[in-house]
């Protein structure tokens, strides 16, 4: 059983990907000292503050879709690694890399210096809930100078400059780590962007940050409201209380005026995760009883208006090199037939979860119900906003979780998704799955350096992840943003890990 405490966050996929921009790009690109709008942003997120928003739980991407914090490096808009708090960096061997950090402040007027890169990652490193993009590594960071950076690890890590771009990495200030282990991003990163008040799980209160060594941001700062109720986001948007609401439903988005209603190819994926470790699931015939019961491709029309496309696998249309690298899953167990799902299940009753932070998946799950009861399951919902069920998730308490899932949210590499979420000691593996052949699959992947080779290794272990009936995906996501058209230069990000930087603004 898995621990409330090994919760958090990960995900990702090697090489240039997909359009979109994700960082704000060399020094100076915001407005001059002398510029910038005084206007406010008014933003609508969807899922509210897990941890106070540290960075090492679910809550790091709102601290890169903010631009509040950095790592050493970001992915620019093809999925690359990209300067960010180091200018550049080289592989000094297969374990060794060396990262020369830029001049540049945190939001309580120190330096970023070699030292505050040692700590943060440091603290990563030491986190009892440690960051999902570590699952599979352990970094070992050393100051050579004032302004130069030395990771190592244990074994090659051919995509190092990736995973540091992962929101979780964030590099804080000295005075963001409480002994008692708690991260606190109020006014200790170095962004654009300064959270200087955070109202419980609620509202938070961004100022621009002058100082920022990307250049003045247009915008004077970012009023966050957390909405976790989809129809109230889009409502918002309409009623004009907010500039930017993410994650409009799909019901709701055709409601939107056009210039409003921003479609994003994304790299989400929803699925029936399904709990092998405990429960019900435990049983390989009546996991393939599930599998065969269940049909994505009636959701797409039905739940998500058009804005989905039927399940390929783990990765959708919108990883473009995945399609043809992708292989037959074969030595699948064979389904227990309606009967024999009704004998093993005589007096038991099929726990099947999700949460209200994506108003699709409540309606996702009850057409799965019903289609699950045909092939001979008792069936029972619970629905929930996701932080409140997130510990029961991961303790296993749940025969089955209806999921939505960004494959590469994190580095753009898929191997830390898979990693964390399948390996056996994997910190998000909801599935429970411990299976031998998966856990070597990824780990050939991990080790695989050269690009083409990784990619169809990523596909191997995806055929060894499916065969197991662990998870059964449903459907691609295509998501939409609500953007007011007095807003320019917001992120439409597939991954979606950005959302608003220096360029956004009030026209």
């Amino acid at each position: 059983m898995r621990t409330p405490s090994r919760r958090l966050f990960a995900a990702l996929a090697l090489t240039p990907l997909l359009a979109g921009c994700f960082v704000s790009g060399e020094e100076g690109s915001g407005s001059d000292a002398e510029g910038g709008s005084t206007g406010r942003l008014r933003v609508a997120l969807a899922v509210p503050p897990v941890q106070a928003l540290s960075p090492y739980s679910n809550d790091a991407t709102v601290l890169s879709k903010l631009s509040v914090a950095e790592g050493l490096t970001a992915l620019d808009k093809n999925g690359a690694a990209a300067s960010a708090l180091a200018k550049s960096w080289k592989q000094k061997n297969d374990t060794t890399w060396t990262f020369e950090l830029r001049k540049a402040t945190f939001q309580d007027g120190t330096p970023v210096t070699a030292d505050s890169v040692v700590s943060a990652l440091g603290h990563a490193n030491a986190a009892a809930a440690k960051p999902r993009v570590l699952s599979d590594v352990t970094l070992t960071v050393k100051a050579e100078d004032a302004d130069t950076v030395t990771i190592s690890t244990k074994t090659p890590d051919p995509v190092l400059p990736l995973r540091l771009a992962s929101p979780a990495l964030a590099v804080l200030s000295a005075k963001a780590y409480a002994k008692d282990g708690t991260v606190s991003p109020v006014g200790t990163g170095s962004g654009p962007f300064e959270i200087t008040k955070l109202t419980g799980k609620s509202k938070a209160t961004l100022d621009r940050y002058d100082g920022y060594w990307g250049g003045r941001a247009n915008s004077s700062g970012v009023d966050v409201t957390w909405i976790a109720d989809g129809t109230a986001r889009a409502n918002a948007l309409r009623g004009g209380e907010v500039d930017i609401a993410e994650w409009i439903p799909t019901a709701q988005a055709k409601l939107l005026d056009r210039k409003t209603r921003h479609e994003v190819p994304s790299v989400r994926t929803d699925s029936l995760v399904l709990n092998t470790g405990s429960g019900l699931f435990t049983d390989s015939a009546l996991r393939a009883a599930a599998r065969e019961a269940v049909d994505g491709s009636a959701l797409v029309d039905s739940v998500f208006g058009g804005y989905a496309d039927p399940a390929q696998g783990l990765f959708g249309p919108a990883v473009s090199w995945a399609a043809d690298k992708r292989i037959d899953v074969t030595g699948r167990a064979q389904a227990a037939p309606t009967a024999q799902v009704k004998s093993k299940t005589k007096s038991k009753t099929l726990r099947l979860a999700t949460y209200t932070n994506r108003a699709e998946l409540p309606e996702t799950a009850t057409v799965l119900q019903q289609q699950l009861e045909k092939a001979g399951f008792t069936v029972k919902q619970e629905v929930r906003e996701y932080t409140q069920m997130e510990a029961d998730l991961l303790a296993g308490k749940y025969d089955a979780l209806v999921f939505s899932r960004v494959t590469l949210l994190d580095t753009g590499d898929a191997v830390a998704y898979l990693a964390s979420d399948y390996t056996s000691d994997g910190v998000y593996n909801i599935a429970g799955l411990k299976d031998a052949k998966v856990d070597q699959a990824i780990k050939s992947a991990a080790a695989e350096g050269d690009t083409t080779k990784r990619q169809q290794k990523i596909m191997s272990a995806e055929a060894e992840i499916l065969r197991t009936d662990a998870v059964v995906p449903l459907v691609h996501e295509k998501v939409v943003q609500g953007i007011a058209a007095k807003v320019a230069g917001v992120l439409l990000d597939p991954r979606e890990r950005s959302l608003v930087d220096v360029n956004t603004r009030l026209k």
